[in-house]
């Protein structure tokens, strides 16, 4: 920061700053904690303690234990994307307009998450539902570790309730995906042929004003020799469309490079199981009970209706632990 050229690349130098200023929170935070930790311990042990000083020190330290349980989970984002916005995509699977209303449920939920940790989303597409909510969204989360909170939510994930959509209020089962993927910096090379491009423009189908919808704006690129599709219809020009499709399409590519090279196409796309029975990572149950259970690592939480309105730390932060064991 302190090169005289820093400010040469103003885009670099704000990434770098958000970095600093992160590593910097959070050694503060420690620094803080460990001397809160020697000073109540020093109380603990002092000859003129009495019994309310002792529970004061006490109560004090369960704080300072739920501080560290969040300093552990910013220490184990340390892989080499974590930190990098995110690509989040949901896709309706099996259950018809059931699964479609699904998706949109799991769009809020992801929505209000992203609210709570002070981070910005931008729909990149929406593709809706024929009777009720999407087929299929995708949106760019932006903020410091958006990818690294974000990506083990990639899978399957299955409601089962009563249906709204059933006069006769039988339960149904419904299935949505979610993939994840870091948003890639255009430093990073990435070679893309343009022959190995299909590029489709169409009218938007998204609500953003009359020029959204009355022009082929959005724009959809397939590219060919790995059938990823990338659509966006979100910015007001074809070209800005463009721009942000080869942004993502970028991205996507890059993950497959560096993590999955020896797998076939279809695993590497995250589509290694159908949006279908017994594939789920994570179920949320409203009837005949109340209870969403991570299945990789068994946490669970009945109240529904928190884990809908974006309460999903617990579960985020226990497949962190998991992996890092």
């Amino acid at each position: 920061m302190n090169d005289p050229n820093f400010w040469n690349d103003r885009r670099n130098a704000e990434n770098i700053i958000n970095e600093f200023n992160t590593i910097k929170t959070t050694l503060e935070k420690a620094e803080t904690i460990k001397n809160d930790i020697e000073f109540h311990l020093e109380n603990l042990k002092s000859k003129d303690i009495n019994e309310e000083t002792t529970n004061f020190s006490k109560e004090e330290l369960n704080k300072i234990g739920e501080e560290l349980k969040k300093i552990e989970i910013e220490v184990l984002l340390n892989n080499e994307y974590d930190k990098n916005d995110a690509v989040l995509e949901i896709h309706s699977g099996a259950g018809g307009t059931e699964a479609c209303d699904w998706a949109n449920m799991l769009y809020r939920m992801y929505s209000k998450w992203i609210l709570k940790k002070g981070y910005k989303e931008e729909i990149v597409d929406r593709q809706p539902g024929l009777e009720a909510g999407i087929k299929s969204m995708t949106i760019i989360v932006s903020g410091t570790n958006a990818y690294g909170y974000l990506k083990n939510e990639k899978g399957i994930h299955r409601l089962v309730r009563i249906s709204p959509f059933d006069s006769g209020a039988r339960r149904h089962t419904s299935f949505a995906s979610i993939s994840v993927t870091p948003v890639i910096d255009d430093k990073v090379n990435v070679e893309i042929n343009p022959n190995d491009l299909k590029i489709d423009v169409f009218h938007s189908s998204g609500a953003g004003g009359q020029s959204v919808n009355t022009t082929d704006s959005a724009v959809r690129i397939t590219h060919l020799p790995t059938g990823i599709v990338v659509t966006c219809q979100n910015e007001r020009s074809q070209v800005q469309n463009k721009d942000k499709a080869m942004q993502i399409l970028r991205s996507k590519l890059f993950e497959l490079e560096t993590e999955a090279k020896k797998e076939e196409i279809k695993e590497l796309k995250g589509e290694q199981k159908d949006i279908n029975f017994g594939s789920q990572i994570r179920s949320y149950v409203m009837h005949p009970y109340s209870l969403v259970k991570d299945h990789r690592t068994n946490t669970e939480d009945t109240n529904v209706g928190k884990v809908l309105d974006g309460e999903i730390d617990e579960f985020i932060n226990s497949n962190l632990r998991r992996n890092a064991k």
